[in-house]
């Protein structure tokens, strides 16, 4: 008798859930209404999700914020990267690496 493996229950896509989505979102309908971002995009890979924020629509990102629940015991699994690449905060929860952008005035430079 053979027994076939069960798929994994958390493979696949991961997405951000509503509750996540809307606190991400209020931060970006502040940034909008500063005057400082015009366009985001939202992803689904198969170990993260992203949120791309941008001045422009066609420019590089300025910000992406990123759900990778693989890293949650580790480093954790929320972090927000700037437009270099580079980690401006890391986490287990989102809000506080989401307070990254109440902590500092940025400002777009052409």
């Amino acid at each position: 008798m053979s027994f076939e493996a069960l798929p994994d229950p958390k493979a696949g896509p991961v997405f951000f859930d509503r509750r996540e989505l809307e606190r991400i979102l209020r931060v970006y309908g502040r940034g909008v209404a500063a005057g400082q971002w015009r366009d985001y995009s939202v992803l689904g890979h198969e170990d993260a999700a992203e949120f791309a924020i941008f001045h422009r629509s066609g420019d590089a990102p300025l910000y992406r914020i990123e759900k990778r629940p693989s890293l949650q015991r580790r480093q954790g699994q929320w972090a927000v990267y700037g437009s270099g690449g580079q980690v401006l905060k890391r986490g287990r929860e989102l809000e506080p690496v989401l307070r990254v952008f109440d902590a500092r005035r940025f400002t777009v430079v052409d």
